[in-house]
């Protein structure tokens, strides 16, 4: 039951009878008879479950991006309804415009169409429809919660998604689909032909040479039919925020550009996500559901506060295949956590596979290394500089065991990836 605003109104008129007759009898009378027009509206009030609420599905939505959802109201009784009501989210679904006014006649059907835009990943559902009807006199509304499930999966943004056109024309330079063919890269022989000026030499055919008049070169095309190995670090350096976004959703965003440009080039593109444990694990084949079966896997990731079980995601890659792979770590360069978590378990990785370290960087620290204007800006800026230094360190010693590393900021991280991607299968080193 809700009372609206006409109830005090009400009450305050009671000072008229009050003033004529003052005695503790008159105020007493009048409020037993607010409080019995107030039942008898109320009981003059449709019930709220006379509505009947349809909910419609709801597809995905990308985080940030605009969608809504509609309940069908419907008035299967022989009276009229005169009702608001709100469809209530959580704060995280960004609901807006929640609350409708809504006026059906018998046997009518009206759709409520409420805006939402997702601010958090993962599954929103709809905490239920509450029905408020009001009696005739507006007095006192009868109100009822209704469960209508609903649910809005919001999946990672992508928003890296703009370099993709870039990357794949250079890739399509790289397969000798465009029109320019890059001589002697690539590892897969692709055809014949005969010498031009500037072909290196050593890709000179001489048998086929020997049975023709010109000289004839080999042409190669880069490697197809790959694995690329996706492993997502969700352990507690992974909560860390940059620039107000937490590290794991920029390494996500890095992980889904490259799992797309992977997948254009032919290649088959695993992925594998956990801290302490497994937290998810992903085989893909084919081109055209790589990105969306992965946003939907990455959706529900949340960063674990426990340190990182690198043995068993070593063991995670390995129970994929033995097949030579390029293994990609999107994990911090923590300093502490890379040398006594990661870095024992790298040789097994690296004898199987190439293994590339992808970490985002937190430009505030070389912010901090350039202030220098009073005494405190000058001890942040010497902690800085440690730390810059500790992480090239780190480096150091990743690029010593054969590991590539990728360490860029949030924003330069997805390009700067899918470039050494690129380059490393036009060296023919996947």
């Amino acid at each position: 039951m809700a009372l609206s605003g006409r109830v005090p109104l009400l009450v305050l008129l009671g000072l008229l009878p009050l003033v004529l007759r003052p005695s503790a009898s008159t105020l007493w009378l009048w409020l037993l008879v607010v409080a019995v027009v107030c039942a008898v509206d109320r009981y003059a009030a449709p019930r709220p479950s006379t509505v009947v609420l349809e909910r419609a599905e709801v597809g995905p939505v990308r985080l940030g991006h605009p969608t809504a959802t509609e309940v069908l109201a419907r008035n299967p009784g022989t009276r009229r309804l005169r009702l608001l009501v709100r469809d209530a989210w959580p704060p995280s679904a960004g609901a807006g415009d929640d609350r409708h006014l809504v006026d059906l006649r018998p046997g009518a059907a009206l759709r409520l169409r409420t805006a939402l835009q997702p601010t958090r990943r993962g599954d929103l559902r709809a905490l239920g429809v509450t029905v408020r009807s009001r009696g005739p006199l507006g007095l006192v509304a009868r109100q009822a919660t209704l469960d209508v499930p609903g649910t809005v999966r919001s999946l990672p943004p992508f928003d890296s998604r703009k370099h993709l056109p870039s990357r794949l024309a250079r890739l399509r330079e790289l397969d000798g689909r465009a029109a320019v063919r890059v001589r002697g890269q690539g590892t897969e022989f692709d055809s014949l032909r005969e010498y031009v000026r500037g072909d290196d030499v050593r890709s000179i055919d001489w048998r086929a040479s020997a049975r023709n008049r010109d000289v004839v070169v080999r042409t190669w095309q880069p490697e197809r039919d790959r694995r690329v190995v996706l492993v997502l670090d969700t352990s507690r350096t992974s909560a860390g925020r940059v620039d107000d976004v937490p590290r794991l959703d920029s390494a996500m965003d890095a992980a889904l550009l490259l799992g797309a440009l992977a997948a254009r080039a032919g290649d088959r593109v695993d992925l594998v996500a956990g801290d302490r444990r497994v937290r998810a694990r992903l085989r893909t084949a084919g081109t055209r559901e790589v990105v969306g079966r992965m946003q939907d896997v990455l959706a529900d990731l949340e960063p674990v506060i426990a340190e990182a079980d690198w043995r068993s995601l070593a063991g995670a890659v390995s129970a994929l295949g033995r097949q030579r792979a390029l293994v990609v770590l999107l994990t911090p360069l923590e300093p502490a956590a890379v040398e006594q978590g990661l870095l024992p378990v790298l040789p097994v990785l690296t004898a199987h596979h190439r293994v590339v370290v992808a970490s985002v960087r937190d430009p505030e620290l070389e912010r901090m290394a350039r202030r220098r204007d009073d005494v405190g800006e000058v001890y942040a800026a010497a902690a800085a500089e440690q730390e810059l230094r500790r992480r090239v360190r780190t480096a150091e010693l990743l690029a010593g065991l054969g590991v590539h590393v990728v360490d860029a900021d949030a924003e330069h991280l997805p390009p700067a990836l899918a470039d050494h991607y690129l380059s490393l299968k036009a060296r023919g080193l996947l």
